[in-house]
């Protein structure tokens, strides 16, 4: 069995295209185009649809594809396995993660990781929090920050509690305030993320018993952030991902007091290798020891 058929059909699915997946690959489109054909032959059935919009998996192809995906982490858990025997840590480590942690906590430990282990590789995937429970699920990645408690068949180690503050902004007349009452959504403007996105503020919110005044919906926090400034409503964000900016808001803790829990989730049972569960071990220590 050809692996790299596989990696090369699974590259296609990703990007939507011929051309962009042999890019990430480093061959020619004709390689990619002929690796494919060879798949289809040997299992006897289309895999894809090419068009001008790009390509798609054919219905036999959307089938298969699960079982691809398990094919190709048994694949890099056998890998990593093999290395860690030898001694010599080595593979890829996919990693799905959402803004604050992918901007605050990803790249030191990262930087710490490579240097001890120089060999392994990394495949980043930025989302929310149901983009990175979705990629759990599906197999997409080994490791995911998620918010607790998740949904998810995996390992998931509690890592930190996160306060929610409210954004507003400037010269509002909650400027005096110490802390911002949440019954004050329900007249305000407020500005939501979508509603697959949006767990932190919907769960303070109905907790508190508020049904806040929605003005507008975006999946960007940073958008949020920058609607915020121009005077268009107000929001609700966790701490981290407000660290380290400038820009000209007011954040005020909640009352009553909101917190959100992050945590990394290990794919289950034996499906993570080596390599996955000594990151995981990296990012616990820098957790406990910078929080």
């Amino acid at each position: 069995m050809n692996i790299g058929k596989y990696e090369t059909l699974m590259a296609v699915v990703e990007y939507g295209s011929l051309t962009r997946a042999a890019q990430s690959l480093g061959c020619t489109q004709s390689a990619v185009s002929h690796s494919i054909d060879s798949l289809e032959q040997e299992l006897g059935f289309a895999l894809l649809k090419r068009g001008r919009a790009g390509v798609r998996l054919t219905g036999e192809g959307e089938r298969l594809i699960p079982a691809v995906r398990n094919l190709l982490n048994s694949a890099e858990q056998l890998a990593q396995t093999a290395a860690s025997i030898r001694g010599l840590e080595s593979g890829t480590v996919r990693i799905g993660s959402f803004t604050s942690v992918a901007v605050h906590w990803l790249p030191p430990v990262l930087k710490e990781f490579q240097k001890d282990y120089p060999r392994v590789e990394f495949k980043l995937l930025n989302g929310d929090y149901h983009d990175v429970e979705q990629w759990l699920m599906e197999g997409s990645i080994d490791i995911g920050f998620v918010n607790v408690p998740s949904t998810v068949d995996c390992e998931c180690i509690p890592l930190m509690e996160d306060r929610l503050l409210a954004i507003l902004p400037r010269h509002s007349r909650f400027e005096s305030y110490p802390r911002f009452p949440l019954v004050e959504c329900e007249t305000e403007p407020f500005i939501s993320l979508l509603e697959s996105s949006d767990h932190d503020a919907r769960r303070a919110l109905e907790a508190a018993g508020v049904k806040p005044n929605v003005r507008f919906y975006t999946k960007d926090d940073y958008a949020i952030i920058a609607m915020v400034e121009q005077g268009l409503g107000i929001s609700i964000m966790p701490e981290l991902l407000l660290k380290g900016r400038h820009d000209d808001i007011q954040m005020l803790p909640l009352v009553p007091e909101a917190k959100r829990t992050i945590g990394i989730a290990i794919a289950a049972g034996d499906k993570a290798g080596p390599a996955t569960r000594r990151f995981a071990d990296y990012v616990v220590r820098y957790v406990t020891e910078n929080h």
